[in-house]
């Protein structure tokens, strides 16, 4: 086996499912609102709302400048929400 079969091997062994990604996003938001509104633990919720853009929901193949619009305002607003929760949970909680 050559080293380029082998960095292809590699790289096709590491691909992983898009549904895992969008499970994982989805499961993360649940679990950080689960934890803001039914538990005590606020910044924990917000930190598994952090965690969730791990995940990305959409497709992680296509670069920054190439995704649809829709898809940079919706990333955009989870990481402004994830700021204003946290200086929420820091200050006023």
């Amino acid at each position: 086996m050559t080293q380029d079969q082998s960095l292809q091997a590699t790289k096709k062994a590491r691909e992983i499912p898009s549904v895992v990604y969008k499970w994982g996003y989805g499961l993360f938001v649940g679990l950080s609102v689960y934890c803001m509104l039914f538990t005590s633990d606020f910044m924990a919720g917000v930190s598994n709302l952090g965690i969730a853009l791990i995940f990305d929901p959409f497709d992680q193949k296509v670069m920054w400048q190439s995704r649809p619009t829709y898809q940079k305002v919706w990333l955009i607003a989870h990481l402004t929400a994830i700021a204003a929760l946290f200086i929420y949970g820091i200050w006023f909680r």
